[in-house]
This record gives C-alpha cells, structure tokens and sequence, in this order.
C-alpha cells in the first residue's frame, strides 16, 4: 500500500515537472518566436531607412538641365557654350551662351498687340505661345488704364548681325557689347522676347521708362502672363548687359512667378556659371 502511495506521488511529481517543463519550453519559444519577429522588424525598418536616404541623396543630387549645363562647360565671350535646348521656352542665352548656328524658331506668329510700325516686318513675329501671353498682357495692361507698345519681337540672327555690326562702327566694340548681342546670342532670336514701349517715351527704349506708369505696371504684373524683366537693374555683372524695364522675356507663368518672388535673374536662378571675360 504505501508503495502504491508513493508510486502514485512520484508519478504526480513526474508530471507536473513535465507539465512545468513543457510550459516553460513553450514560454522559450514563444520569447524566441517574439525576439524573431522584432529583429525582423528592426531589420525591415533598417532597410526602409537606408532606402528612403539613398532615394532623398539620389533626388539631391540629381541636377536639372540647365545645372548639367552649367558645370560641365563654363563658357566665355570668345569661346561660348552651345545650347542643346533651343526649342525649349526655358532656353538661356546670354554672352557666353549661343545658339546652334543658323537656328531659328519654327512657330514664329504676329501677336494680335499695337506696334509703334504697320509694316510686318520680321520683328513683329514671336513663338505662338509667347504671342498668345503676350496678347492677355497686353489686354490687362489696357482694363488698368495702360498704353503699351510693342517696340521689336523676334530677330534672327543674320539681322543681329547687321546690327551689332553696325553699332560697333559708331559706338565701338566695348560699348557695343554692354547693350547688344553678338550674333547667336541674342534674347531676341528665341522668339520669346519682346521689347515694350509708351506714347509718354516717344517710343523710345531707355531706362526712364521704368518712371512711367506703363513701366511700373510692366515691373509689377509681367510675371502674371509667364513674362520676367530679363535685365534687371544692379545685375549687369551676371548678365552681361545694362537694365533694360522694357526688354521682357516669356519663360511660362511657373518660372516667371519663381523668379519675381526670387528678384534674380534667370542665371541665378539655374544657378548657371558664366565668365564674362573675353
């Protein structure tokens, strides 16, 4: 009898240490199971991390194309980089920036705007969709009481030859080349600049009409029709040219609302470098 007691309490003792044994494994498990889980966890996080850099570094670094432009060749006066954007409404030409040669625009239009001139001449063409932002310009420019003139649109370049030519035999090269454009260079030859005058200047083109009512409006509100004042005043050592208030650019209404609010050029903007040494 008391071996049957004894069996029976030993085989209780055996089963609840294996009772014991088995919840204890199953705990293991289940904390391994859990340590598993977070590594993988922490792992995956790891990854998406690293991912989520590289893609932040990738999208830092990734230059626009005006910025490959600009650090693979810095051009100079004598030796200026060729574009390869003509088309492009965006297109920065300026003293050490040129044209391909004999390139001209292919949707050249007469804008719907007054002309100090009734001959339709190659200057009171521009780009289609210039001509057309230029026509509600000009529009707005008239509810608010304004009397612009449109002055001279696009030139191609064999016209810019002639007259760059022709002011540096009666002004000389130097002063030629602070408010004129060496052929294939010229802002006007885009077909996406125009120069802008008034009755109160006598249709001249000078600095004086940044005075005039017509010239403030230009300064204040071209920007809401894609247009900037390509010329500003005080940047002449990063455009190469004297501020011109009435020499305006059409780069489209983001761009041009960009640059307003920014007060810069379109160099600074695109952070382009250029020597304007010969």
């Amino acid at each position: 009898m008391k071996r049957l007691m004894l069996f029976a309490v030993l085989s209780a003792v055996l089963v609840a240490a294996g009772c014991q044994s088995q919840q204890t494994s199953q705990e293991q498990d289940t904390n391994e199971n859990k340590t598993t889980e977070k590594q993988m966890e922490n792992q995956q996080a790891e990854k998406q991390d690293q991912s989520d850099e590289e893609a932040e570094q990738t999208a830092d670094a990734k230059p626009d194309q005006h910025q490959v432009e600009a650090d693979d060749v810095v051009g100079t006066i004598e030796k200026p980089v060729t574009v390869d954007n003509p088309d492009s409404i965006e297109v920065v030409v300026n003293k050490t920036r040129k044209f391909p040669d004999g390139w001209e625009p292919k949707d050249l239009v007469e804008p719907n705007v007054p002309f100090y001139f009734d001959e339709h001449l190659e200057k009171r063409k521009m780009r289609k969709e210039a001509a057309g932002a230029l026509e509600e310009l000009f529009a707005a420019a008239q509810k608010d009481g304004m009397e612009l003139v449109a002055a001279s649109g696009y030139r191609s370049e064999a016209r810019q030859k002639e007259i760059y030519e022709n002011n540096v035999a009666t002004q000389g090269q130097e002063e030629t080349d602070k408010v004129s454009s060496r052929p294939g260079r010229s802002e006007h030859q885009t077909g996406l600049a125009i120069d802008l005058t008034s009755a109160e200047m006598a249709l001249a083109l000078e600095e004086t009409f940044i005075d005039t009512d017509e010239g403030k409006w230009l300064a204040e509100h071209a920007h809401e029709y894609g247009y900037i004042i390509r010329y500003l005043d005080g940047k002449s050592d990063i455009t190469g040219y004297s501020y011109e208030p009435w020499h305006i650019r059409y780069v489209g209404k983001d761009l041009a609302k960009q640059i307003y609010e920014e007060g810069t050029t379109m160099e600074e903007h695109f952070q382009m470098k250029s020597d304007l040494k010969s």
